[in-house]
């Protein structure tokens, strides 16, 4: 049915319930990208002193801050690695589902073309869970860390957010100088904040270097940008609601009239939640951290990471064995 091709498998393997348990706040990792910059799935790359991988660290953050179910977005060819992962690491401590990023997942009327290789972006992929995750969530990609700081103020920030008349969501705020990657250019979202530290307006900028006492990067669409390294940027970690849902289901048909023949053209969540702003349909406060954030783009980068990690693991910040952290949970 329909609904199977856009929620399940829903559960831990060997599992497969009808519908999502009744939660309090979810946790949607992002884990259906192809990884081309990185050169292998680095969704599962491991990194930590166990083997562990980024999306053990962000669930352990999370079911510290108080989230009580996780709901990995996914690709039909990554199921089996992501199920024994999820299984063998912290699959039977937690409430787990699975959703399908399908390409084939579109409004009536519309069809995958020929020369599309990859999935529809960001924004597509929170649709994925539409029909399964029913409660405020925090959305995230599988292959960053945001630090412990960033799940806290998000889930206390939507505890009251879910009867507004206009919604209110929330995103983490990072400094540009440091998310940068020291193996090529990165993508980031720059932001424009009001006086009270609302979001006003979003940029997409790509090929975001340091050179020098020089930093810049260019627009969408070829632009240049210059930049200091103070901007406040988002790294992809959102606070939203179920009321999203619809409007990006209507954003994402005007995306595909205006863009389906493009191979490369994305529906991101960061544009997407931009427009909406600009239209008065929803409100986004903007948590500043100054937790550290550590990404995986470049192949390069994972060692970087390994250090890093190491370092929050010495300092008694993350345990040395998550998975045995997990099983000592209740």
């Amino acid at each position: 049915s329909d609904a199977t091709r856009r929620g399940p498998p829903c559960g831990v393997p060997d599992r497969n319930p009808t519908c999502s348990p009744s939660m309090n706040q979810t946790l949607v990792v992002l884990a259906a990208g192809l990884s081309s910059r990185f050169g292998s799935n680095k969704q599962l790359a491991p990194v930590g002193p166990n083997e562990e991988v980024l999306l053990d660290y962000a669930v352990h953050d999370a079911k510290r801050a108080g989230f009580d179910h996780v709901t990995f977005v996914i690709r039909p060819e990554l199921a089996r690695d992501f199920q024994n992962h999820v299984n063998e690491r912290f699959g039977r401590q937690l409430s787990v589902s699975f959703a399908f990023q399908d390409a084939a997942d579109l409004p009536t009327g519309f069809a995958v073309p020929k020369n599309r290789k990859k999935p529809w972006g960001t924004a597509h992929a929170i649709l994925a869970v539409r029909d399964i995750v029913l409660n405020p969530f925090v959305v995230i990609n599988a292959d960053d860390f945001y630090g412990a700081a960033a799940y806290s103020l998000l889930y206390n920030h939507l505890k009251d957010k879910g009867t507004s008349h206009t919604p209110e969501y929330a995103m983490i705020g990072y400094t540009l100088s440091d998310t940068f990657s020291e193996f090529g250019g990165v993508s980031r979202g720059i932001c424009d904040l009001t006086e009270h530290g609302y979001l006003q307006n979003l940029v997409e900028v790509k090929k975001i270097e340091s050179k020098g006492d020089r930093i810049g990067g260019v627009t969408v669409d070829g632009e240049p940008v210059p930049l200091n390294g103070n901007e406040t940027v988002s790294m992809n970690i959102w606070g939203l609601t179920p009321a999203v849902f619809p409007v990006l289901e209507r954003q994402f048909t005007q995306f595909l009239t205006e863009h389906a023949a493009d191979p490369d053209a994305e529906f991101l969540i960061s544009s997407a939640l931009n427009e909406q702003i600009a239209a008065g349909d929803a409100r986004l406060k903007v948590l500043p951290t100054r937790d550290q954030w550590i990404g995986m783009t470049f192949q390069k980068d994972s060692m970087l990471v390994k250090r890093q990690l190491a370092k929050l693991v010495e300092r008694g910040e993350y345990p040395k064995n998550l998975t045995a952290w997990f099983l000592e949970q209740k």
